[in-house]
């Protein structure tokens, strides 16, 4: 299990040009990383985005948003929709770089319970316009999503106080797992916008393996696989993480570490087989369980980028007060307060994997060579010229994705 993480990194010579195409020998530009390509996220949903504390926390460390489309609260009655505020936190988000996920798009929990009550040719028509209708509405903005989330359990899984399944795993029960994907899929790719879709789930285990194959098999056309990891009982350790990469790996597709949890208190009792069982009045942060929090969030993020095959890690909650269960499980305080764990995720994502900014001069040819740092978006101003160079402008910015890989030869114009 490699600590190498060079596999990542750019080796680009960027040929400056001017606005008539001609090179610029001599040109100082300042290069400065803007965001990574690897997806480095947490849940937008719960930040108050009137706090400008917590917005420059936020904007400070990751570049990747995962907003809430739970059908039951996105649309509690029918057509009375959260269009107009999530759009909005889209759209803030958007405006500042940071891309956008949506959760999720199919899912037999926080469902909208007036469905139930309709016979199921009629839920599943409802739950083919809602993919549609959402995928549509939000096209341009948020761009991913979870399009199906927990299939494995989906068809089983009876949590009404009658015992009667849901309309959603009725549905799942009627056509079958991989029916239910294709269903998912095949709406969501039906508005011509292209997103990007991923496969969730918490099960890591031989039938999420099963169901993916299965799916791929039968022609499905999925873009990532979706690992969830909510470690309320205790960090799984890096061995376990590799391996479960390892697995999923296989299927040749990227993996996208959806849903990250790990606790700066009391951890969860092992004995417990579903978290939502456990229920305690108050489960608060402490300076011990913030430590081992901070120890081992480094470990967490250190191993999953290590992996070639991983693409994307989002940390579920990003403030306690608005987390999972209740659980201490955010990088900031209740009080808005960073823990340890937002400061040593933060020396990594724009420390230790972070393109220090400087100037250099382009040569001869006006060539500038930007190596060393994660692939991703670079930011590159014109501030000046060599001495004795004659001045064409000074100001100009552009921003140039690079990829990770072997020396690239590009041209820029700045």
């Amino acid at each position: 299990m490699p600590d190498d993480f060079s596999f990542r990194h750019v080796d680009a010579r960027l040929v400056l040009l001017d606005a008539e195409g001609r090179p610029c020998p001599g040109a100082v530009v300042r290069v400065e990383q803007v965001r990574h390509a690897f997806g480095f996220g947490a849940t937008g949903s719960g930040m108050d985005l009137v706090e400008s504390e917590l917005q420059e926390l936020y904007l400070d460390l990751f570049d990747t948003a995962t907003l809430s489309f739970y059908w039951g609260r996105y649309e509690p009655e029918p057509g009375r929709t959260a269009l107009e505020p999530t759009l909005a936190t889209a759209r803030w988000f958007a405006e500042r770089g940071v891309r956008l996920k949506g959760h999720p798009l199919v899912w037999h929990t926080v469902k909208a319970p007036w469905v139930d009550r309709l016979p199921l040719a009629e839920a599943e028509r409802l739950l083919r316009e809602r993919i549609r209708r959402e995928v549509r509405d939000f096209a341009g903005v948020v761009d991913t999503w979870d399009v199906i989330n927990e299939v494995v359990i989906m068809p089983r899984f009876v949590n009404e106080p009658d015992g009667v399944p849901n309309a959603i795993t009725r549905m799942a029960a009627e056509k079958g797992r991989v029916e239910m994907v294709r269903l998912a899929v095949e709406e969501a790719r039906s508005q011509g916008t292209e997103p990007t879709l991923v496969l969730n789930d918490f099960d890591l285990g031989p039938e999420y393996e099963r169901l993916v194959a299965d799916v791929l098999d039968a022609g499905i056309r999925i873009d990532a696989i979706g690992l969830q990891s909510h470690m309320h009982q205790g960090f799984r350790g890096r061995d376990q993480l590799w391996e479960i990469c390892e697995r999923f790996a296989g299927f040749g597709l990227p993996l996208h570490w959806t849903e990250t949890t790990l606790l700066s208190g009391d951890l969860m009792p092992a004995h417990i087989e579903d978290l939502n069982d456990y229920v305690v009045d108050s489960w608060p942060t402490t300076p011990e369980g913030e430590a081992r929090q901070a120890d081992e969030i480094v470990q967490h993020y250190s191993t999953l980028a290590a992996h070639p095959a991983v693409e994307a890690v989002t940390y579920w909650g990003f403030c306690d007060r608005d987390q999972w269960l209740g659980a201490p499980s955010g990088l900031v305080r209740a009080d808005g307060t960073p823990k340890p764990s937002y400061w040593a995720l933060r020396d990594l994502v724009r420390g230790d994997w972070w393109y220090e900014p400087h100037e250099v001069v382009a040569d001869a040819d006006g060539c500038v060579r930007v190596s060393g740092g994660w692939a991703g978006r670079y930011a590159l101003t014109r501030v000046g010229d060599a001495p004795g160079v004659d001045t064409r402008g000074g100001g100009a910015r552009v921003e140039v994705d690079l990829p990770a890989g072997p020396t690239r030869d590009l041209s820029v114009t700045l």
